[in-house]
């Protein structure tokens, strides 16, 4: 399902395509089973959470300290799960193309933490209603993700939460050029998840996760968050996955 703006064109990155840089490869890693990827075991994972790793290629965005720490800015974004028929899908959306940070770029809704907020759930609530319209009483907060440190120096705390039966969609134009839905099952198989490596013009290189739903093109940070939910899954399952046996993290 998607919600798409009337006039939105496809996501352009300044700088370069992310797209088109080269593949790397990566140690081959389970999907998770179909008995994962219900809600009920979801939300139990989140009430009992397993000891766990984030994705290890990124850890250290997770553990971040100094002066990098000190400066980034204070963000949270809601992973939105919703159940259809045919299966449990999540919730993006791609941002409107004028926009100064991540223009056209998939992302979850989410924003900064402003001071009226009580903290990265109450952020998370409000922006997924003032950027998607969808109402506090149809968000149901299973737990939250560790926090990443974003390459524009974001703090942003990861919310996952069901959307009620009954919510509807109201995008904000001003920030949304499309919102549409994706299989949790084809997210949470890592076969779906491609390692890229960009080159700068300094000779100085990143890399990045990137997940290819049809015509979207899900990278970066949103990714990574992705990523991470599959490793607390498997972990919640008692699934062995190759790399990620070293100290844990735990989701709260």
């Amino acid at each position: 399902m998607s919600y798409r703006m009337p006039g939105s064109s496809e996501a352009r990155v300044a700088g370069f395509d992310p797209q088109v840089q080269p593949v790397l490869p990566t140690t081959p890693l389970p999907p998770l089973s179909p008995a994962c990827l219900r809600l009920d075991v979801i939300r139990q994972a989140f009430r009992h959470p397993a000891d766990w790793q984030v994705e290890p290629l990124f850890a250290q965005s997770f553990i971040p300290g100094g002066d990098s720490y000190v400066r980034a800015r204070q963000a949270a974004v809601l992973m939105p799960l919703v159940q259809r028929e045919a299966g449990l899908y999540m919730l993006f959306t791609r941002r409107a193309e004028h926009l100064h940070d991540h223009a056209g770029q998939i992302s979850f809704p989410g924003g900064r933490i402003e001071s009226s907020d009580s903290g990265p759930v109450a952020a998370a609530i409000r922006e997924t209603r003032e950027e998607i319209g969808v109402e506090s009483r149809f968000i149901d907060i299973f737990g939250t993700q560790p926090t990443l440190l974003t390459t524009t120096q974001f703090l942003m705390t990861p919310v996952v939460g069901e959307l009620l039966p009954g919510f509807r969609i109201r995008p904000d134009e001003a920030e949304v050029a499309e919102v549409f839905e994706v299989p949790l099952a084809f997210l949470m198989d890592p076969g779906r998840h491609a390692l890229h490596r960009m080159e700068s013009s300094l000779g100085h290189g990143r890399c990045y996760f990137a997940i290819r739903w049809q015509s979207h093109f899900i990278w970066g940070a949103t990714a990574i968050l992705i990523r991470n939910l599959y490793y607390f899954l498997a972990a919640s399952q008692g699934m062995a996955v190759p790399g990620t046996a070293a100290a844990g993290n735990r989701g709260t």
